[in-house]
């Protein structure tokens, strides 16, 4: 099996992988918030990170991968990012209104885009662009029903997404410069998310709250969905670090609205949410914003695999007419015909989809 072949199967294993883990985790924890009252989000987001380190220690120790060090103030900074832009997005979500905070979600693509464009270079043509429009034009519609504006909910959403944005930004950029796994970079930095969570955790929910997750009362029945959210967690968690270094931030936020629009068809087909013509409406127009996205980016991914190759073929055919010269010259047979490989950090990842 060919590379590009094995990259294709691994991305859409984890695309699907994500997908399968983050609906069923969605759906755990509405029966768990609304159904047991347990509204302590943050907290239990530090116990998810907690026992998905706790399991990827096991797994270490079985050696199913390889403990990699690298850099431990990018670990440690990516770590404490990652649990602040957690915080802050659900602080966002106390203090607006849903629809707003739908809109800050919203807001972390078109601010993805912009952040690579302006420190990275990266460039997105306007197909991808066109498709990316669709897509939040048809989540919008799907999700966002009001519009209440407050000064210190829109600077925290300010927040929530500027950190969110550089957070899956250094996923991608991490795990390229230092060449680790995803597996590896999750490992090394979820103690740091863990320990950030589990201080702002109790802090964060009893001002959201008025309650004290400490002294709630833990069911059998709490206890349970729990735990089962914590197991779930630990796929949430991996996926995502391995969608994120597979393909790009932008490509992972793509994804994030394709569960949005999984979790509602969902809550109505087994919860019986309430659902409008409107819901749907704004579902099938984001379908078809994906499905426009993804069929760009395969187009854009084999032009530039095509682009990529052409230039390598004077060489071959040069050395192929006059193999004799590179002997005389002492330089060795390997090395004809083969022009130097790009470094994979340098592809853009988004075509990959």
């Amino acid at each position: 099996m060919s590379e590009n072949r094995k990259f294709q199967l691994g991305t859409i294993g984890a695309l699907s992988l994500s997908v399968v883990s983050s609906v069923s985790i969605v759906i755990c924890n509405k029966a768990l918030i609304s159904t047991l009252g347990f509204t302590f989000a943050t907290t239990l987001t530090s116990w998810h990170l907690l026992v998905t380190f706790c399991s990827l220690h096991v797994a270490l120790w079985m050696k199913l991968f390889e403990h990699k060090p690298f850099d431990a103030r990018a670990v440690m900074g990516f770590g404490i990012l990652n649990g602040i832009s957690i915080g802050l997005l659900n602080l966002s979500l106390g203090f607006n209104s849903v629809g707003f905070y739908q809109m800050t979600k919203l807001a972390i693509i078109p601010c993805t885009v912009l952040l690579e464009t302006l420190f990275f270079r990266k460039k997105f043509s306007r197909n991808i662009q066109f498709s990316l429009a669709i897509l939040l034009l048809g989540v919008g519609i799907a999700t966002v029903t009001d519009m209440q504006l407050n000064i210190l909910g829109s600077i925290l959403s300010l927040l929530a997404v500027v950190t969110t944005c550089i957070a899956q930004i250094m996923t991608n950029t991490i795990q390229k410069k230092f060449k680790v796994s995803s597996t590896q970079l999750l490992y090394q930095s979820c103690p740091y998310q863990a320990l950030t969570l589990f201080i702002i955790g109790p802090f964060l929910d009893g001002l959201l709250t008025n309650k004290n997750v400490f002294a709630f009362k833990y069911t059998p029945q709490v206890l349970f969905f729990i735990v089962l959210s914590c197991l779930i967690s630990v796929s949430v968690n991996f996926s995502t670090f391995l969608v994120i270094g597979k393909t790009s931030p932008v490509t992972y936020q793509v994804l994030g609205h394709l569960k949005t629009c999984l979790v509602l068809a969902f809550g109505y087909v087994l919860l019986h949410d309430p659902f409008s013509w409107r819901n749907i409406l704004g579902i099938l127009i984001a379908v078809v914003g994906m499905v426009i996205y993804s069929y760009y980016c395969t187009v854009e991914s084999q032009q530039q695999k095509a682009s990529e190759v052409s230039p390598q073929l004077p060489q071959v055919k040069e050395s192929e007419s006059d193999p004799l010269i590179s002997v005389d010259n002492g330089s060795g047979m390997l090395s004809d015909g083969v022009g130097p490989k790009a470094p994979v950090w340098n592809t853009n990842k988004d075509l990959h989809a």
